[in-house]
């Protein structure tokens, strides 16, 4: 499968989570994955992390960095452990943040450590991101839905 149809798959399973359709989604995220090789599925995380980036940038206006000169995103547990229990939500929030910061490094580390845990959990993870940046785009979309 060719890049091209791969971001279109990816972005489509977006749409289909944000609209609700879980059929969908996960039809065409699934699509990519099947045939996805190391590279793909991170420059997928990297696709799906830039579309939650956006949205935290829309959600949080002027009040959002700009860029790491201006102040970085960062991860605030509201229930102190919540991420650290669950490996899965951890890498999500963690490889968002970082990606949001622009920090590369950190997100080929996280990706890296996801590639050698068990299948189940690798899975999980970009599950978690998946859905993580759904969820962030739905709020986008409320919220301006809101000030319409």
């Amino acid at each position: 499968m060719d890049t091209e149809t791969a971001s279109r798959l990816v972005y489509e399973a977006l749409a289909h989570g944000v609209a609700g359709d879980t059929e969908g989604a996960f039809n065409n995220l699934n699509t990519v994955c099947e045939e996805a090789d190391q590279p793909r599925m991170y420059g997928v995380c990297c696709g799906l992390a830039e579309a939650g980036a956006h949205m935290l940038r829309k959600l949080y206006g002027e009040r959002a960095p700009k860029s790491p000169e201006d102040g970085m995103f960062f991860l605030q547990e509201l229930e102190p452990g919540a991420v650290g229990e669950d490996p899965a939500k951890a890498f999500s929030v963690r490889f968002l943040t970082a990606w949001a910061n622009g920090d590369t490094d950190t997100t080929d580390a996280l990706f890296s450590a996801a590639t050698h845990a068990s299948n189940e959990e690798y899975v999980d993870s970009v599950c978690a991101l998946f859905a993580d940046v759904v969820g962030i785009c739905r709020l986008a979309l409320d919220e301006q839905n809101k000030t319409t």
